[in-house]
């Protein structure tokens, strides 16, 4: 658990007022420019001569029309939070809720608008919400999130994963990972992507086979506006069970330079962004960031583990219209990480990693593409992207004498894993009612995959894995949204996958139905049939024969494959406060499990952790089913305060090869989570903005097995009794996070500085229990303990 210095800390945060405080004061109000461009949903074409106006609370401040490219500028705000309202003939009237506007950095958006069904001679325009996706082929269990909440939410640390598991239907789980555990599904069941790619684990210290880790590679200070889905998802989105975040990057400003300098948990970091052709609108956005955590150490904080961790990122995104050949980008990211875990170096009882081992990890990732996007006539568009992706894993574990501290070799891990992709995607507009989308993901998956296990000097190192190859997976897709009439929308699209490894294939039908029988409420209903395929590195497991011969006895596993089932009901009760309700079912099958012998093992239970068993001769004869029931209250951000309220009740479960029904090890049955926070500006000129924001939650304990004490103590390794697999529980995980933050408007500057205390009250959420082999005894392992994190960030 973290220990903390108060006073150093103090000195810290005292030094960087000092900074802010040094800023000179000026009379005049600062202003900023606010500019964006007006397009319609579907077609992506520009909308020439929308009306964009300004509005504080029910006035109108200022504002602008469109031009002929769609753009639009309003100069001169004063610094602080607007709604944005657009109308336009002929379209369904939108904007943007509370855009908060800074002296430091111009804001730039895009606002979409739906055109139509029925002609609209008079019509009440207001605001839109954030609710819904960016994706209108979305029926249920999606919504669109703001970078701004990734930045205020208590707890989040700037990061999207984490701030997730705000939303109904994500388990908080584990403070020393960011996996996405939804609806009871395993964390590898979730698609990331990417500027319409496909991308691997986004985060440092992660392991094949897994989709967390402990910090993100994904910066906040490059995205824009994402969505994020839970389940039914159309389509377009493939290979994956459990959920989707579809992530964009924001283009750089293509007017002036802007820069960026921040200091907090995860790193410490540079952006600049601006014109490389004021003339054309081409523009550049790129993103560093280092590790912080030996400052860290140096400010008083101690991590109680002889780990040594380091990392850093960079993101970047360069946008390049031109007038009749669309629009190209060119984008990645990638990040370096390598931890030490060195039970040799140990002098504290309260050490991480397990006992008797010296680990030396790392992992490299990284992902760029190329998209283009190009305009066909007035209501289609065509966007291809070149995208390649990469990953690579090495993993160095010696045994320790604890009396000689001698190292003795045990496990060996080099491994690597590519990715190239081709996907393009047709969008037309057929009319208001009807818009048809056709596209192909072909990936061609490679991979070299080695490791090796020293049970006992004597007979040496046993090779597990020493293979390399490739293979290609194929996804086409159609959708097709038909918009009845004005309150019924319905959606249907079928999805297909085919692995070249070994023949298999899916066809998976989706549909969705939105109805809004009055003005504020709606409901939906959706199916959809989904499949995932397995880790490469399961595929290529090999089993030791009798004759001394190795086979691939997973070669010919198939997808595992779902069906989701969900209704759900909204109302937006006020036009700040919504309330939705969801029930879902899901059904899995064709789950790996192992052939020949009765047990508990599914691989539906891999994937949360730093170590992925790897088990030969599997069979896709496993079961499992999710069902449960999800609640949200939402507050938005408007006259300074905002709240959310979710809450989840549900049950997962899973059947191995012994056909018995078990909880799933993510099976935690409900978890409670209430957050909200204010916001005031300060003085008479509103230079200052003082916030806060406290989260908290209430979950049930994290499922484990337990352990075999007897087996294990004559054994160099942990014994579970896997007979009774996640039959036991933890206490319930309860935690209170609090952000306090401050915000100073200068000219052509803004600073903020903020103070995350996560787990406020201190409380001991146990971890895991582990057999430490050493002492021949069970240790408790606890998460994150009071945990105090200063942020600074100036843009300028």
């Amino acid at each position: 658990m973290p220990k903390f210095a108060p006073m150093k800390t103090l000195a810290a945060a005292l030094l960087v007022c000092l900074v802010i405080l040094s800023q000179p004061l000026a009379a005049q109000p600062f202003t900023q420019t606010l500019r964006g461009t007006v397009q319609d949903a579907e077609s992506k074409a520009p909308l020439e001569g929308a009306t964009v106006q300004l509005l504080l609370g029910d006035s109108v401040l200022k504002g602008a029309y469109s031009d002929a490219e769609g753009r639009f500028k309003i100069t001169e705000v004063p610094a602080g939070r607007y709604d944005l309202r657009v109308a336009y003939l002929g379209y369904e009237p939108g904007g943007a809720k509370d855009v908060r506007v800074n002296s430091g950095k111009e804001v730039v958006l895009t606002l979409e608008l739906r055109e139509a069904v029925i002609d609209m001679e008079t019509v009440t325009i207001t605001a839109t919400q954030k609710e819904g996706t960016r994706n209108d082929m979305v029926t249920v269990s999606g919504r669109q999130f703001s970078i701004d909440e990734t930045r205020r939410y208590a707890g989040s640390w700037n990061d999207p994963a984490r701030m997730a598991t705000n939303f109904a239907g994500v388990m908080p789980a584990n403070d020393s990972r960011n996996d996405i555990i939804i609806r009871g599904n395993s964390p590898s069941g979730v698609l990331w992507r990417l500027e319409g790619m496909d991308i691997p684990n986004p985060n440092h210290f992660a392991s094949f086979g897994t989709t967390g880790g402990p910090v993100s590679i994904l910066n906040n200070n490059v995205l824009d506006n994402s969505d994020f889905m839970t389940g039914a998802f159309p389509a377009e989105y493939g290979n994956a069970l459990a959920g989707v975040f579809d992530l964009r990057m924001r283009k750089g400003n293509d007017e002036q330079y802007e820069f960026l300098g921040q200091f907090g948990f995860n790193g410490l970091e540079f952006m600049a962004e601006g014109p490389i052709s004021k003339k054309s609108g081409a523009s550049f956005l790129v993103n560093y960031r280092y590790s912080t955590l030996e400052l860290m150490k140096e400010l008083g904080i101690e991590f109680g583990t002889s780990s040594q961790p380091k990392y850093q990122d960079l993101s970047f995104n360069i946008h390049v219209p031109t007038e009749k050949a669309g629009t190209f980008s060119l984008f990645g990211i990638g990040g370096l990480s390598n931890a030490l875990v060195l039970d040799s170096e140990r002098d504290t009882a309260d050490f991480f990693g397990p006992a008797g081992n010296d680990i030396d990890f790392g992992t490299n990732t990284g992902a760029v593409g190329l998209k283009h996007q190009i305009l066909i006539g007035e209501k289609s568009y065509l966007r291809t992207t070149l995208a390649a992706n990469g990953s690579t894993q090495t993993t160095t574990v010696d045994k320790i004498d604890r009396a000689t501290l001698t190292p003795v070799p045990f496990y060996r891990n080099a491994s690597a894993q590519t990715k190239l992709t081709m996907s393009t995607v047709f969008n037309s507009k057929i009319s208001a009612k009807h818009t048809l989308r056709l596209g192909i993901f072909a990936d061609r998956l490679g991979f070299l995959l080695a490791d090796s296990l020293q049970v006992d000097t004597l007979s040496g190192f046993r090779i597990l894995t020493d293979s390399k190859g490739g293979a290609f997976l194929l996804q086409p897709y159609a959708q097709w949204k038909w918009r009845i009439v004005e309150k019924w929308t319905f959606n249907v699209g079928v999805h297909g996958q085919f692995f070249t490894q070994n023949g298999t294939y899916s066809v998976e039908p989706r549909v969705g139905i939105q109805w809004r029988p009055a003005d504020r409420h709606g409901l939906g209903l959706a199916y959809g049939e989904h499949s995932q395929l397995q880790p490469l590195y399961v595929y290529v497991r090999e089993t030791p024969m009798p004759d001394g011969s190795y086979t691939k006895t997973n070669e010919e596993l198939d997808f595992t494959r779902s069906r989701h089932f969900i209704f759900n009901y909204d109302w937006s009760v006020l036009p700040t406060l919504r309330f939705k309700a969801e029930a879902y079912y899901q059904q899995l099958r064709g789950v790996p499990v192992e052939a020949g012998t009765l047990s508990s093992y599914s691989i539906l239970n891999e994937g949360s952790d730093y170590v992925v068993s790897v088990r030969d001769s599997l069979k896709n004869a496993g079961t499992g089913q999710n069902y449960g029931l999800e609640f949200t209250v939402e507050k938005f951000f408007g006259r300074g305060y905002y709240f959310l309220v979710t809450g989840s009740l549900f049950q997962s479960t899973y059947a191995g090869s012994d056909g018995i029904q078990r909880s799933t090890q993510f099976n935690n049955n409900y978890t409670l989570t209430a957050l909200g926070g204010v916001e005031q500006p300060l003085g008479t000129q509103k230079r200052w903005v003082a916030g806060l924001d406290l989260r908290a939650t209430w979950s049930g304990g994290r499922r484990y097995t337990p352990l075999d004490t007897v087996a294990s103590s004559t054994s160099v390794l942990a014994v579970y009794d896997w007979d009774n697999a996640w039959t036991l529980r933890f206490k319930d995980y309860v935690r209170v996070d609090l952000r306090a933050k401050i915000r100073l408007n200068s000219n052509k500057i803004s600073q903020e500085l903020a103070l995350d205390i996560s787990n406020v009250l201190d409380t001991q959420n146990p971890l895991n229990v582990v057999y430490d082999v050493t002492t021949r005894s069970l240790r408790t392992n606890y998460q994150l303990g009071f945990f105090p994190v200063i942020q600074y960030r100036i843009e300028f």
